[in-house]
């Protein structure tokens, strides 16, 4: 079902199509209340609290905001402003929500989960594995993609792309075939030879997948992570729909009211690069995997993962100073280093981190979108509160 056309029309005149997302009055009173969790949750940090609320007072900021901070197995949960404007309810754990490009972790977990099972190996290249794309990519192999040294031109940004997405927010691509808006170039870049993030790097990891199992990418990601880590509220659906309850994601552009555009947009359109609904709870519990990495990955795997470019920034940047590896990405703050992904994608922004010992983890969640090209300013607050929470996490 479509939506009703001045919906649909009012939306495409304001919806922020931002590269890295598509890979595009409210109750603003503070609301506390500790997550469900195993052990006695901790006090909360009032200074923490107390720039929740200001984020969401700010003009053009999120009109909600969660943070989990887990640390052994106590978790704290901080949040203001609400989850839907238009009920008030406050944002929860168990709220689904768009995690945006830290999907591209998942592509990664599958793809080195598959390593270490010696379905794959990081050598592996396009022409080898996908032999049916354009030739001037077969050289492009899996480790540089994961790091985003492919030189892939974004097929996010492809002008046809993009059309169809002004005409029709909520048309069902064919997943494996967003590359085709690229088919017709060549690399930016001799591939290795520098660091571009392109959404278009992990569609062509869940190709490589599949083409090595003959499994589809979302059975591939229910085997291989879902169930391994008993994320039960985690999907990759194809469709506009968010299951419910879901986290509200808004276009925020005063002085107009925030526009709910939760389900504005599909997520065939971004599929491995983007598509993937989870929750604080499980996004949390993933990112502790991830990060930590012991028992998930085998150590030399995990020793490959963390090979970081200096300067290579997740986008949005994450806190402090970034780094990136294999879908990974090293963020060193004043108060230490955690390992995760951001992301961004109309009406949400996310940050996943944990420690390299996985024994601690944040999610970051706002409901609106912001990047270096959506916000800057608003982004900029953002990680400045970020890098307050890591400060805490890391606290002994």
């Amino acid at each position: 079902m479509s939506a009703p056309t001045h919906v649909r029309s009012r939306s495409r005149a304001r919806l922020r199509l931002s590269v890295a997302g598509l890979a595009a009055s409210a109750v603003l009173g503070a609301l506390v209340q500790p997550a469900q969790a195993t052990g006695t949750p901790a006090p909360h940090d009032k200074a923490l609290q107390k720039q929740l609320n200001d984020l969401v007072r700010t003009a053009g900021g999120p009109p909600g905001v969660i943070a989990l901070l887990r640390q052994g197995d106590r978790t704290k949960a901080y949040r203001a402003g609400v989850a839907d404007t238009s009920t008030g309810r406050p944002p929860r754990p168990s709220d689904h929500m768009r995690i945006a490009s830290v999907a591209k972790a998942f592509s990664g977990a599958v793809a080195l989960r598959l390593v270490d099972r010696h379905k794959l190996d990081l050598d592996d290249t396009i022409g080898e594995l996908l032999p049916s794309q354009p030739a001037a990519w077969h050289q492009v192999s899996l480790r540089q993609l994961l790091s985003h040294t492919s030189g892939l031109p974004d097929f996010s940004t492809a002008p046809a792309f993009l059309d169809i997405l002004r005409e029709d927010p909520r048309h069902q691509f064919d997943s494996r075939r967003l590359l085709d808006f690229i088919a017709d170039k060549e690399l930016l870049f001799p591939p290795g030879s520098k660091y571009e993030y392109s959404n278009s790097d992990n569609i062509a990891v869940a190709l490589m997948a599949e083409a090595v199992t003959g499994q589809r990418y979302e059975r591939l990601l229910d085997e291989l992570v879902y169930r391994p880590l008993d994320l039960r509220r985690t999907s990759l659906p194809e469709g506009y729909r968010l299951p419910k309850p879901y986290l509200h994601g808004y276009d925020v552009t005063p002085p107009a009211p925030p526009e709910d555009i939760s389900e504005v947009l599909g997520a065939s359109g971004v599929w491995a690069s983007g598509g993937i609904v989870s929750t604080p709870k499980d996004l949390n519990a993933f990112v502790r995997a991830w990060a930590g990495g012991r028992g998930f990955l085998k150590e030399e795997t995990r020793r490959q993962q963390r090979t970081f470019i200096p300067g290579a920034a997740s986008e949005p940047a994450g806190p402090g100073v970034n780094a990136g590896g294999l879908a990974i990405f090293r963020y060193t703050t004043r108060c230490g280093t955690v390992y995760g992904h951001t992301g961004n994608f109309p009406g949400y922004t996310q940050l996943a981190v944990g420690t390299a010992d996985g024994k601690r983890a944040l999610t970051f969640s706002i409901n609106t979108q912001t990047s270096k090209s959506v916000k800057p300013d608003l982004l900029a607050k953002v990680r400045a509160v970020q890098e307050d929470f890591v400060c805490a996490l890391l606290k002994h």
